[in-house]
């Protein structure tokens, strides 16, 4: 039998942490008058919400989502994980990380709770650079309100 201090204690969003990040998302690229799909999973990259604006391309669907999912499985930014694939000796070839899932456009962000991988956001449809920013919106409101 195992001692309860050996036991790990996994943080996992819930769907209200959820939706609040979504609907900032959203508020946030309605404002840039721009369309965005926003995924939102739990630490095992698990989907709890999604939301896409009309207009958004249709890949950045699927995308928004293996963001997310790459960014809990991983804890790291997707852009981090795209970076080291570009350049393979200073990290790995995509194939590495098992998961065919697993993508390395910038736009996915770990949520992190009290030092802990609580889930991931995705946001597909714009710029890398823009879809981290509107990520990094949702993982700092899900962060601050439990931290």
């Amino acid at each position: 039998m195992f001692a309860a201090s050996s036991m790990r204690n996994v943080v996992n969003l819930e769907y209200s942490d959820a939706k609040r990040a979504l609907d900032l998302i959203i508020e946030k690229a309605q404002q840039m008058q721009k369309a965005v799909a926003v995924a939102v999973t739990d630490s095992h990259g698990e989907l709890i919400a999604f939301a896409r604006m009309d207009e958004v391309p249709l890949p950045s669907i699927v995308i928004a989502v293996n963001k997310a999912c790459t960014a809990a499985r991983t804890g790291k930014p997707t852009q981090e994980i795209g970076d080291r694939v570009k350049h393979p000796e200073k990290g790995h070839d995509i194939s590495y990380y098992g998961d065919s899932r697993f993508v390395g456009w910038g736009g996915g962000i770990p949520v992190i709770i009290n030092g802990r991988i609580a889930g991931g956001i995705g946001v597909s449809g714009l710029s890398s650079v823009e879809d981290a920013g509107l990520a990094n919106f949702g993982a700092e409101l899900i962060a601050g309100s439990n931290g």
